[in-house]
């Protein structure tokens, strides 16, 4: 396969979610980065294109100098990535796709809901690709998870608690010069949703990913514990689904122990997956009545999903960057023969509204004084 010609917008030198899509889009050698708008700083855009390994005559000022540009090279970009904070994504991408450009955007979509709707329609009237890195999707063992959920092997779904828990934000890092804790922080920047916004849509995207289904309705606690703190950094909530399913979900930045503690447990009539981010090659399934079962990655009793998604032989771990990986070995898939694979479907712009949909629940849920809510979208 040739490979795909990349451009780049926030991500630079500094970055770690620029560095971990670099990475990413490497691993199986399917992409270059050829070009960038990497920084607002000048200086700091270039040392970045100097550290990617970018021609300095391609590290543009600006996102419309970039596509002028490019516009008029031979080996001109194909696609962008968009690695900036939330409020700059959605001028970005609506750029990127007007110009005729396959867009790669870090999560959530936009800042908020109104913009990712907007955004939805720019996508559909521009026939583009647009792919959302919910990394998470990309494990093996979540895809084993949707693999035997959809096969039927818990039975009738009825309860499910998803827990994503950090502990970075306890103290008030954004009034320190920590500027991840800073945008993420800020309304203006991050949009109506903090952990909800930042680590929240995370765990909706995978359950939603797992279980094939969203919901209909939610009640959210959101609470702001760090004095001065404008977007919350702890939720409780509740989902309701049709059918009867229910679901139980915890976020937070202020959980002091928990590094980057995620966790998805599902249960049926006949069985039950519990599976953690941390851990991320076992997956423990339980029959009613018998022994739990560590499933593994690549391992026996591998499904579909798990099989299609590995790189090395069962026993050596694979993690993050892998998973992530498998995003960007799906999406070329897609731009170079315009086929996807059903039974692994890629979070892209539908997901996206989705997660905007749920971070507007939650804060009216809990502005509420936590009431039940219809998810709009």
């Amino acid at each position: 396969m040739i490979r795909i010609r990349l451009g780049m917008v926030g991500g630079g030198r500094g970055s770690f979610i620029g560095g971990v899509h670099r990475i990413a889009a490497r691993m199986d050698g399917l992409y270059d980065v050829v070009a960038g708008v990497f920084s607002s700083d000048a200086e700091r855009n270039k040392a970045s294109a100097e550290d990617i390994g970018v021609e300095a005559s391609r590290a543009y000022d600006s996102i419309e100098a970039m596509i002028e540009a490019e516009r008029a090279r031979a080996d001109a970009i194909e696609a962008v990535v968009i690695a900036t904070p939330n409020h700059l994504h959605f001028e970005a991408a609506k750029a990127c796709l007007e110009a005729g450009l396959h867009v790669i955007c870090d999560k959530p979509v936009t800042a908020t809901l109104e913009d990712a709707l907007e955004l939805e329609k720019i996508v559909g009237r521009t026939g583009r690709h647009f792919f959302l890195t919910h990394n998470y999707t990309g494990y093996p063992m979540v895809r084993q998870m949707r693999d035997m959920i959809a096969a039927g092997e818990l039975g009738e779904l009825r309860t499910f608690h998803a827990e994503y828990v950090q502990d970075w934000l306890t103290e008030p890092m954004e009034q320190r010069g920590a500027k991840g804790a800073e945008w993420r922080t800020d309304p203006s920047k991050s949009g109506a949703g903090g952990s909800i916004g930042d680590i929240g849509t995370h765990a909706y995207n995978l359950a939603g990913f797992v279980l094939d289904r969203r919901p209909s309705h939610l009640l959210a606690d959101l609470s702001s514990f760090v004095s001065g703190r404008r977007l919350d950094d702890n939720a409780s909530i509740l989902l309701r689904y049709e059918g009867g399913l229910k679901g139980t979900m915890w976020v937070s930045q202020v959980a002091v122990g928990n590094e980057n503690h995620f966790t998805f447990r599902i249960y049926g009539s006949k069985g039950g997956l519990e599976w953690e981010q941390e851990d991320p090659n076992r997956l423990w399934f339980t029959q009613y009545g018998e022994p739990k079962q560590l499933l593994t990655r690549g391992g026996a009793q591998a499904t579909y999903g798990n099989t299609q998604s590995i790189r090395i032989p069962a026993g050596h771990p694979e993690g993050f960057l892998e998973a992530f990986a498998n995003l960007y070995r799906d999406a070329a898939a897609v731009l170079r023969s315009g086929e996807t694979d059903r039974r692994l479907p890629l979070p892209g712009m539908k997901e996206g509204v989705q997660g905007l949909a749920f971070v507007d629940a939650c804060v009216r849920s809990s502005s509420s004084n936590g009431a039940w809510v219809e998810l709009i979208g």
